[in-house]
């Protein structure tokens, strides 16, 4: 049997967050994740790093300035996958009046502690090269500052960090059930090899949407919590607009959807938020988000779209702690830890809501909560660590690329650039010695080649073409059709 100190349910942001903190102070963990590593919510986000500007508009002063603090903090942790991003807002179609949103910019620019983005400005967006997608160039706008980030890979290198802290990864292994026995929990967890117990002296419930489920499966548990879920689509278009700066576009029912640049060559427009009462599991958008995200992209800019233009989509369920608001849009994002123990051991802590950029914190917050129950573990120390590959000089990552370009003359730039931005300075691992691209093996399609292909099976848990084109990267927008089959021929003879 298995032992451990903590046995984490969800290989989503936070499931991989708590895990690299625990094994980082010494504790000794296990994860299991019943498909892929950030196979569902956590890949399905907006991808941003961010405050959440309309936040503010429903009082989450405190959830909004922990996110700005975070911002900055996990940009130099991973400025791979992570940069900054300047968003626009027209205010010629707004119901909010300017000078609400310049006070709530102003407290955007300062409560967070910014200190690399630049703050604020307002520009006539007749006038400004920002407003030249605009079919309404009338009057002024807003630019602001937010990062992007890279969200499937933020969950890899979260668990990847904590597997070389000695942390035990179990993707495609589900959580059966588990009971409280001598002041542990005995867990039952199931994959291809069969079914098999193991002992832990704290269960953390990181399964996301199945939160509830978890609870139901551990005898005794129980909780007070509720978790709602609401669905969150995007749609993928051809690429709306030259630049890359991004915008933030107010609808009339008052949401917000952003438009943003995306892999080069398209826009990535979202996002919607239907309740969603159905099972936990794949989603997949509507014809009415559809028609939304398009309405609101064509109410804006001077291109039209139809749905002959969709390239991609992608829908997943969040579950946000149920603070018992009507409207989806104005429920919570912040973050709920519930530790239910027995006579002081056996411990189970279950997280409701929280969004990607408050991970970190998160994490730190949950390893605080159960601290009394582990005094031999250390102190908390992720806020100055760089996540896997993200530990170049002064978080320089144009100084990086620069330094690859010389180290690889002769690679083509462009491959070089896309191994940078995925896998920061672990991309010299990857290449080795390489000098020529017929050195990194057979090429699968579209510039994804077998070297690569082996370092994500090898290192990053993958299995299959999906996890390879749409979670480890997003090469499945720009690989040939046939890739994807020839991927997974070559998973099955290899694996």
């Amino acid at each position: 049997m298995d032992d451990c100190d903590l046995l984490i349910v969800g290989g989503g942001i936070n499931g991989a967050g708590i895990a690299r903190d625990a094994a980082g102070r010494g504790l000794k963990v296990m994860l299991v994740e019943q498909h892929d590593l950030a196979s569902h919510t956590s890949s399905a986000s907006t991808k941003l790093i961010h405050g959440g500007l309309r936040y503010l508009e429903y009082g989450e002063f405190r959830l909004v300035r922990e996110a700005l603090a975070e911002r900055e903090r996990l940009w130099a942790m991973a400025p791979h996958i992570i940069w900054p991003l300047r968003f626009v807002i027209p205010q010629t179609q707004s119901l909010r009046p300017a000078w609400l949103l310049r006070i709530g910019l102003f407290l955007y620019d300062h409560i967070g502690g910014r200190k690399r983005l630049p703050a604020t400005q307002t520009i006539a967006l007749g006038r400004s090269p920002l407003g030249a997608a605009l079919a309404n160039r009338k009057g002024r706008g807003f630019v602001y500052s937010d990062c992007w980030v890279e969200d499937s890979r933020l969950v890899v290198l979260n668990a990847l960090d904590a597997a070389e802290r000695g942390a035990q990864l179990c993707t495609h292994t589900r959580f059966l059930t588990a009971r409280r026995e001598d002041g542990v929990w005995i867990a039952t967890i199931s994959d291809a090899g069969g079914v098999r117990d193991v002992r832990a002296r704290a269960l953390v419930n990181a399964a996301g949407p199945w939160v509830a489920d978890v609870i139901g499966r551990a005898a005794g548990a129980r909780s007070e919590r509720r978790v709602r879920l609401v669905k969150g689509s995007h749609i993928v278009v051809p690429r709306l607009y030259e630049g890359d700066h991004a915008y933030f576009l107010q609808n009339p029912d008052r949401r917000i959807m952003f438009a943003i640049p995306y892999e080069g060559r398209f826009t990535l427009l979202g996002t919607t938020e239907e309740p969603w009462e159905g099972e936990a599991g794949a989603a997949s958008i509507s014809e009415r988000e559809t028609d939304y995200l398009l309405d609101g992209a064509n109410r804006y800019f001077r291109r039209q779209l139809g749905k002959a233009d969709l390239v991609w989509s992608y829908a997943g369920i969040r579950p946000l702690y149920d603070d018992n608001e009507g409207n989806a849009s104005a429920v919570t994002r912040d973050y709920v830890l519930d530790v239910d123990t027995e006579d002081g051991s056996a411990q189970i802590l279950s997280v409701f809501g929280g969004k990607i950029t408050t991970y970190r914190r998160l994490a730190e917050q949950a390893m605080t909560r159960l601290a009394p129950f582990f005094p031999q573990a250390g102190a908390a120390w992720t806020a100055g660590a760089a996540l896997p590959g993200g530990d170049m000089p002064d978080a320089d990552f144009a100084r990086f690329v620069e330094g690859l370009y010389g180290g690889y003359p002769g690679l083509p730039r462009a491959l070089l650039f896309r191994l940078a931005r995925a896998y920061g300075t672990r991309a010299k691992r990857l290449l080795g010695q390489a000098q020529s691209v017929e050195d990194l093996g057979e090429d699968m399609g579209g510039g994804l080649r077998v070297a690569e292909l082996d370092y994500l099976l090898s290192v990053e848990w993958a299995r299959s073409a999906e996890d390879v084109l749409f979670r480890r990267s997003k090469l499945g927008l720009h690989v040939p059709q046939e890739t994807a089959a020839r991927v997974d021929a070559y998973i099955a003879a290899n694996r």
